[in-house]
């Protein structure tokens, strides 16, 4: 399906499955691809999944005006609410843990009814330092690493996010990968800490995307907490 938020704004959305339980997919920096299991796993399991491609992925077009995490997560909080959907899952991974976190503080109609965050990116945390990775066949291109940095500037976190998010109701999911060197499991502790019902769980022998790596534990714990 095609969601215009505005005009000269067309955004692309995988709409799949079927049900009374809504789950809504965000992508990391490399893109569809790196979710396209967690869409498969919800839509088999009775559930109908939306899962957007960041304009500028893929092939798509983002206007030059477009630009900021804020601005992702506005529209998709829109996209909810024009499909009437509520009590929404949000699963997000990497650079969309960022999006989904932006979205939970601005969520004042209470569509998100949970969210799960694999190694997800976004807040200012001291001693610690985004570096995306680079090259090999799952991590971001160089061109998606531009994509992404048009959204997050060259800091790639956002030093007032943490003390927004303990305004978060919805409780939170935090799925890390025990060996993950973009963001480091103690950031990610941290990160979950600052949601006030949240809970933080490690992968073993998984990096930055377990949902691949680790799919059978990935899932469990997700399916759990759902």
């Amino acid at each position: 399906m095609k969601f215009q938020p505005y005009q000269g704004l067309d955004v692309s959305v995988v709409d799949t499955g079927a049900g009374d339980r809504a789950v809504l997919v965000l992508h990391g920096g490399s893109g569809p691809r790196g979710v396209a299991s967690i869409v498969d796993h919800f839509a088999a399991r009775g559930s109908r999944v939306l899962a957007p491609t960041h304009p500028g992925w893929d092939g798509t077009h983002r206007p030059e005006w477009f630009t900021g995490v804020d601005s992702l997560a506005t529209i998709y909080l829109d996209l909810l609410e024009d499909e009437k959907l509520h009590d929404v899952t949000v699963v997000a991974s990497s650079f969309g843990g960022w999006v989904a976190a932006e979205m939970a503080v601005r969520d004042r109609a209470r569509l998100i009814g949970r969210i799960v965050v694999l190694d997800g990116i976004g807040p200012q945390i001291d001693g610690f330092r985004i570096e995306p990775p680079r090259g090999g066949g799952r991590g971001p291109s160089e061109s998606d690493i531009a994509n992404m940095l048009a959204y997050t500037g060259t800091g790639m976190n956002d030093p007032k996010l943490m003390r927004r998010l303990a305004r978060v109701t919805a409780p939170a999911l935090f799925i890390w990968g025990a060996d993950d060197v973009v963001v480091p499991p103690e950031f990610g502790r941290r990160y979950a800490d600052a949601f006030p019902d949240s809970r933080f769980v490690v992968v073993p022998n998984a990096g930055h995307m377990p949902a691949l790596e680790q799919p059978e534990v990935t899932f469990g714990l997700i399916d759990d907490f759902v």
